[in-house]
């Protein structure tokens, strides 16, 4: 196995510096023994592990937070509201910590990081959860919402795993997994830069993952479809494929940092009929997905039910 050592920024174990990579000093690249923990395509138990989580607040992030509190791991929740994310820790019931975190932010994505190494130790899953999903045809959108969009749903996890991929490889293994969307396969109207974003975060999974496998990092991606949180409020279900719960994706992640694989879709079902849209011509996709009443679900949401979701992310960014 590869492992990467470098000038780090402070004395190993430094809890004040957060092992943190100076990228201005050059890594050297050397044969390592390989971790049994962190071998590739093994079983990982979660017991002791510490599992960061952004967008961890609320919906899939805290879910998945509960599921893996419940199996005995240390987890951390970075949000944008970073008081509720203190509150979600405090009701885990396991060694937690909850702050504030601005994924698109570099230096709020460090400090977030270094807080969790200080207070519960070093990262062994990243889960790069945080998302929004303001909705509107894209001639009428805001630039200034355009760059968040990007920023947290791509940029974030570009950034976090930057962060955490050299410390993890020191270590000897990690696993980041980020989450997309059904929209990071098959493009909707209504959402063209949160599609743009998701498909980027496929294919930035995948190239990372055949980047870091030399030093038995593993990284995989969660496709969901319509989730029932308030991100997905609003939203109708595609005809044919059953409403998904915050929960089922957690399970989703639980399984995955159990037994790692590159793309996991919620429910499997999503998969099936993306593949089916991505063997046939296009103009017949088009009519199968107005046929399930795939083409408008995001273009013609419910502007009542979902009123709440949209003034409360364009508070929290600043839109």
């Amino acid at each position: 196995m590869l492992t990467i050592t470098a000038g780090l920024g402070g004395a190993a174990g430094d809890a004040s510096t957060g092992w943190w990579v100076d990228s201005a000093m050059p890594l050297t690249v050397s044969k390592t023994k390989e971790s049994p923990m962190f071998r590739s395509n093994t079983a990982m138990s979660y017991a002791g592990k510490v599992v960061a989580i952004t967008g961890g607040a609320r919906g899939i992030g805290y879910a998945t937070a509960v599921a893996l509190a419940g199996k005995g791991a240390s987890v951390a929740l970075g949000d944008l509201d970073g008081a509720e994310a203190q509150a979600a820790a405090g009701r885990l019931g396991v060694p937690a910590y909850g702050g504030q975190l601005d994924v698109g932010n570099r230096a709020s994505f460090q400090n977030f990081i270094s807080e969790v190494e200080q207070r519960l130790g070093p990262i062994d899953v990243l889960i790069n959860n945080a998302g929004i999903m303001p909705l509107g045809r894209i001639l009428l959108e805001e630039d200034g919402l355009t760059r968040k969009i990007i920023d947290i749903n791509l940029h974030g996890p570009i950034i976090g795993t930057k962060l955490v991929a050299p410390m993890m490889a020191v270590r000897g293994g990690g696993h980041i997994i980020n989450v997309s969307s059904a929209v990071g396969r098959v493009a909707l109207a209504g959402a063209a830069t949160y599609s743009a974003s998701k498909y980027g975060l496929i294919g930035f999974t995948e190239a990372a993952r055949a980047e870091l496998r030399d030093s038995n990092i593993e990284v995989s991606c969660i496709v969901p479809m319509i989730v029932n949180t308030q991100l997905g409020a609003g939203l109708s279900t595609v005809r044919g494929q059953r409403t998904v719960e915050a929960t089922d994706v957690a399970d989703a992640i639980v399984r995955v940092i159990a037994k790692p694989r590159f793309e996991t879709w919620v429910p499997f079902t999503g998969r099936l009929l993306y593949m089916l849209m991505s063997l046939i011509p296009h103009s017949w996709a088009n009519a199968i997905s107005r046929s399930v009443g795939a083409a408008h679900v995001l273009d013609h949401p419910d502007r009542g039910e979902r009123g709440s979701y949209e003034s409360t992310v364009r508070r929290l960014v600043g839109e």
